[in-house]
């Protein structure tokens, strides 16, 4: 039996909302139960379908997404979230195979977990996420006043980015990235250290899902994202910004 809870009674202060799309409902159903254990107010649907009624007239904090859905899959489920907003998406993934995470990540989903999925893993990546959604520079005191690198503008207080004076939407890891690598113009920055970074992962998080956010950076400020000018693939070491 699916999970529910009553409407707005996740305006508790210290419990986001969880929206879990999963078809399998043993799965469901212990995920709902380990998450909300953890402090999670957890509305769990079953089909795609009813995962983007309920972010219409429930909107959740984060969805953790199952990609392999019945009907409309979580492929196209990720790209219809992304394409109305950047709220933060985890894909559940039944295979650690490229072809899967590679495509999910390139749908937008912020970050990934294999199943079977242990709740304390899962829990820790939203956690990381939507820290990451809530506040996409470091706690420390930033400079006011815009940088300029070329035609990209960067409001590190304001968290805003603009190229040749327009606003350019970055979804918040999408961000987070962009102010990692301006922050060092023209330092090599390894896949491990932005893991670690951004997604807060430890020694063993997946380098693909650097590669993926990398890629959708590029596809928003570069010109042409196959010749990028801003982030730039140092081979064998990492990223680096610039130089211009």
């Amino acid at each position: 039996m699916d999970e529910r809870i009553p409407a707005g009674a996740a305006i508790v202060v210290g419990m986001p909302r969880v929206l879990l799309i999963e078809d399998d409902q043993a799965v469901r159903d212990g995920l709902s139960m380990a998450l909300g254990g953890r402090g999670h107010a957890v509305d769990a649907v079953a089909t795609g379908e009813e995962g983007l009624a309920r972010l219409a007239s429930r909107p959740p904090d984060i969805v953790v997404l199952d990609l392999m859905l019945p009907g409309l899959d979580g492929f196209e489920v990720c790209r219809r979230i992304r394409a109305g907003g950047d709220l933060p998406i985890i894909m559940l993934t039944a295979r650690n195979e490229d072809i899967d995470v590679v495509a999910g990540l390139a749908a937008g989903a912020d970050d990934y977990v294999v199943k079977p999925a242990r709740a304390q893993v899962l829990e820790a990546r939203i956690r990381a996420v939507l820290r990451r959604s809530g506040q996409a520079s470091p706690s420390v005191p930033v400079p006011a006043g815009i940088e300029r690198h070329g035609d990209l503008g960067v409001d590190r207080a304001g968290l805003t980015v603009t190229k040749a004076g327009d606003p350019v939407a970055l979804a918040p890891t999408e961000l987070r990235l962009l102010l990692e690598l301006t922050q060092v113009p023209g330092r090599v920055l390894s896949r491990q250290y932005l893991l670690e970074s951004v997604w807060e992962h430890g020694y063993f998080g997946d380098s693909r899902v650097v590669d993926a956010c990398v890629q959708r950076l590029r596809a928003k400020i570069e010109d042409d994202s196959s010749a990028p000018v801003y982030v730039q693939t140092v081979r064998g070491f990492g990223y680096r910004f610039g130089p211009l």
